[in-house]
């Protein structure tokens, strides 16, 4: 380790002329890192104290680190992600020693505070350079920053911050501590240096421009009053985070490279000159590849809002948005491009990015790295900035729009439309055209115009291969025109030419989806995340996922945000089935997860507003037991939720609350609002509906009873359907010990001996009478016709009541542990697959019963594991023939004759 040291020291004093006269002045600095390396080297030096001499003081700091740290990063004792955190560090701590001078000047008696500097570019994620401009905005808050008596806050701040900023960058005969760039603020020219922070919060809110956005992803408060400083980015963050994209900005951002490399064209060619920085293949396309990912994700997904370039590309490479190959070889080829820009930045303390041109000073900076000459450091940057050229290009390529615009003159259009499918074309050449003419509403901007001009291509070709193209572009025409701006639609369409096929898909393949686009057409941008197309999540999943978003919420903030969080993952469950990613039976069990997760977030969210207002009932809670397809674990896209409210404890008890009520009357409350909370629509939408007509009584008893009060009815008064509802039960809120005690409950009221005569023949009046209360809608109702998921439920719970066994809520599970005990035909576990999976499929292909098209009969026939239609009728009349013969078998009629015999 020595002789690397003494190799470095050898190097700089050779290559880098400012190192080398800082040696000279810190010789003692130099010995102790030869003896014992630069961290102990490093620690030996004090920062200077906050009085008269502070500017000298700074400059003499400066050049010590300035020198160990060089030091350490020639022999190789700090990578460079070490070094650009101690010098990030440091211009923290010389910006903190500056304000607390320039305070102390200004009103000696007060402390620091009401002041804060939020750092951007690389001093905001922690990667200053050796010579870089610090880019901060500085804002202070009226109220509480310490002046004069006689002081404008305004004028005062201004007045700190400017001695701030002259501490720092005056060029004494010492040098200078930090360049100080204030230009990032918004509007510099007539701005004040530092800004309000309620005027910048406003600003950010309202009026901040694309690369303001991209400039906060490497954002923190770093110096001065940092709580201020925290307040103020916790207040900006949507404007940061946008769950919802806008694609403009993301073209602006990207073309903010391409004007780069227009610039600065002399640099952009490898070799003498390039610059590392701006070039074609450089840091800052690296650091722009990260930073569209963020921008597109990092909305939706807070793990990837990591400032540090290299961070920020593992943290893609984890989520699965980049190729985990590709975010290793840019972090490795970030570190080189980091590395060889210090090094031209050591030879005079140069804010240069640029290599020499001149083949000696090439041939220095090279000797400072350790290699032989220019033409060894050429060669090995080459193929750095080959590949990261090669991987920004194809960025650039992906978000750019599909050229080859469609021609206006009908004539020419008109056989290009019947090529895409448009055959006749006639209707399409009518659309398009009122689309170009501003007929609706959406399209009457000239900005609006441009991007359907962009996008018109694209969409042509996936309308033209619709099953029926007029028809969906009749649908996609209806789509436009309830939208107030069709401009981002259009730019996230052109910018995502996958998800245009979605959407054409959608629109011709699940009316419920396209109703539901049609309400909130953001509901597409979910697709772009690759994660929309993964397994169904659990609960446990789903909450740990939202969480961060929910964090901090008021309560109807909550109902909104909670209700945007369902619809998305619902849609996009929805599409799965239309895709044909996912088994029906998975986005079955998703359904019921998503609806779970919602119920216990939003009646933990309404208990706790409840007790706020009337305090608790001691030793009591509210528990929510979930039956029917909630209760199965196996939900459609519009099913309603099957409920029933309970409470543990004594129904005497009032609560201890500030307005107490009686137990009966807080709970009865509590669960209205819960239910309200799920079913009631909101600015955001709708959530659920709720039934809760299986509870104790039907709808002529009260809303919540007590666990005895359940009990004593399921016991003594319930009927035998209502024994057969409870074999669908399971408790869905409540702590693990209420659970436990209704899951045994209900277990013992399941488990008593039962008459099979009279369990038959309840069961069989009960089915007679929904039969006749709701007839099947058709041949295809498969949960209401004969030998449908209703009979199949029937035969089951009978089964289940009469021989005390498969008393589990989840019919998959239940009808295994019948089948293996000879309890149900063998056949009977794959006719309810198919008939649930197409329950599933149909609910979203033709929800109301109408005949599918017959795009949607193939697309259901493939969910169901059939070739065709005519296979999967045949499939659903054999299965229907099973469990109608089951059904059948164990009516009371049947029984009796089989008994006869």
């Amino acid at each position: 380790m020595t002789s690397q040291r003494q190799s470095a020291l050898d190097r700089l004093t050779a290559n880098a002329p400012f190192l080398a006269r800082l040696a000279e002045l810190n010789p003692g600095d130099v010995t102790r890192f030869l003896a014992d390396g630069t961290d102990a080297a490093l620690a030996q030096i004090d920062s200077p104290a906050v009085d008269d001499n502070i500017m000298a003081a700074l400059r003499h700091w400066r050049g010590q680190v300035a020198l160990l740290l060089a030091l350490g990063d020639l022999s190789g004792e700090h990578d460079v992600a070490a070094t650009t955190r101690h010098l990030s560090d440091f211009a923290d701590a010389a910006c903190d020693a500056a304000l607390a001078a320039a305070f102390a000047e200004r009103v000696p008696d007060e402390e620091p505070r009401g002041l804060s500097v939020i750092a951007l570019g690389k001093l905001g994620s922690h990667e200053l350079n050796y010579s870089s401009d610090i880019d901060p905005i500085l804002i202070f808050d009226p109220e509480t920053l310490p002046r004069r008596a006689r002081d404008d806050p305004d004028e005062a701040a201004v007045r700190i911050a400017r001695r701030m900023v002259e501490i720092l960058s005056a060029r004494t005969a010492e040098g200078h501590v930090l360049r100080v760039d204030l230009r990032l603020r918004p509007h510099p020219e007539v701005t004040p240096i530092v800004l309000p922070v309620n005027a910048a919060i406003s600003y950010y809110e309202s009026q901040a421009l694309a690369w303001e956005q991209a400039a906060f992803i490497r954002s923190r408060a770093s110096a001065g009053d940092r709580a201020l400083g925290q307040h103020f980015l916790g207040a900006i963050q949507p404007f940061i985070w946008r769950r919802s994209l806008d694609f403009r900005q993301l073209k602006e951002i990207g073309a903010m490279s391409d004007r780069i490399r227009d610039h600065f064209s002399q640099g952009q060619a490898l070799g003498p000159g390039y610059d590392l920085k701006r070039g074609r293949g450089g840091i800052r396309e690296i650091e722009f590849f990260a930073q569209v990912h963020q921008l597109i994700y990092g909305g939706r997904e807070p793990a990837l809002r990591a400032p540090a370039t290299v961070d920020a590309l593992a943290a893609l490479a984890s989520a699965g948005r980049i190729d985990s190959d590709v975010a290793a070889r840019l972090a490795d080829h970030y570190a080189l491009l980091r590395r060889i820009e210090h090094r031209l930045q050591m030879v005079e303390d140069q804010q240069t990015h640029s290599l020499p041109v001149q083949t000696a000073a090439l041939d220095g900076v090279a000797r400072l790295d350790g290699l032989a000459d220019g033409a060894a450091l050429l060669a090995l940057l080459e193929p750095v900035v080959a590949d990261v050229g090669s991987c920004y290009d194809r960025l650039v390529a992906e978000r750019a729009a599909p050229s080859g615009a469609l021609p206006r003159d009908e004539d020419e259009l008109a056989p290009q439309l019947a090529a895409a499918g448009f055959d006749p074309p006639a209707a399409a050449l009518r659309t398009i055209a009122e689309w170009r003419g501003g007929k609706l509403r959406a399209l009457r901007s000239s900005a609006a115009v441009e991007a359907l001009e962009t996008v018109l291509p694209e969409l042509v070709r996936a309308l033209g291969a619709a099953p029926d193209p007029d028809a969906a572009l009749t649908r996609f025409d209806k789509l436009v025109a309830g939208l107030p701006s069709a401009v981002n639609f259009f730019h996230l369409l052109a910018a995502n030419p996958a998800l245009a096929r979605i959407a054409t898909r959608i629109l011709s393949l699940a009316p419920t989806l396209a109703d539901a686009l049609a309400v909130r057409v953001d509901l597409i941008e979910g697709l772009i995340d690759a994660h929309a197309f993964d397994a169904p999540a659990t609960r446990d999943a789903l909450f740990v996922e939202w969480a961060p978003g929910l964090a901090g919420l008021d309560y109807e903030q909550l109902l909104d945000r909670v209700r945007d969080r369902v619809g998305e993952r619902r849609f996009a469950y929805g599409v799965q089935l239309i895709a044909g990613s996912t088994d029906p039976l998975d986005v079955a069990r998703g359904y019921a997860d998503l609806a779970e997760a919602a119920l216990q977030l939003l009646a933990d969210a309404t208990v706790a507003e409840f007790r706020a207002a009337h305090g608790v009932v001691p030793d009591s809670e509210l528990v929510i037991l979930a039956l029917g397809r909630l209760g199965g674990c196996a939900l459609t896209h519009a099913s309603d939720l099957d409920l029933i409210y309970l409470f543990t404890g004594d129904h005497l008890a009032d609560s201890d609350g500030a307005r107490p009520l009686g137990a009966s009357t807080y709970y009865n409350r509590l669960a209205q609002r819960v239910t309200a909370a799920l079913s009631v629509p909101t600015a955001a939408g709708k959530l659920y509906d709720v039934d809760t007509r299986l509870r104790p009584q039907g709808a002529q008893g009260p809303l919540v009873v007590t666990l005895d009060s359940f009990e004593r009815y399921q016991r003594e008064e319930a009927w035998t359907w209502e024994h057969m509802a409870l074999l669908r039960a399971r408790p869905v809120y409540g702590s693990d010990e209420a659970r436990t005690e209704v899951e045994r409950i209900i277990g013992e009221v399941l488990a008593r001996p039962r008459d099979p005569n009279s369990v038959g023949r309840d069961a069989a009046e009960m089915r007679a009478k929904m039969a006749a209360h709701k007839p099947p809608k058709g041949p295809l109702d498969v949960k209401g016709g004969p030998g449908g998921l209703v009979d199949l439920e029937f035969a089951m719970q009978f089964v289940q009541l009469t021989r005390g066994q498969g008393h589990d809520p989840h019919l998959g599970t239940a009808l295994t542990v019948l089948v293996e005990a000879g309890l149900a035909p063998r056949t009977i576990p794959q006719a309810h697959d198919l008939l649930t999976r197409m329950l599933v499929m149909l609910r979203l292909t033709a929800p109301d019963g109408e005949p599918a098209t017959a795009a949607a009969r193939r697309l259901v026939a493939e969910a169901c594991g059939q070739s065709d239609w005519t296979q999967l009728l045949a499939a659903h009349d054999a299965a229907r023939q099973e469990v109608g013969n089951w059904w059948a078998s164990i009516r009371p009629d049947d029984m009796e004759k089989e008994r006869e015999k």
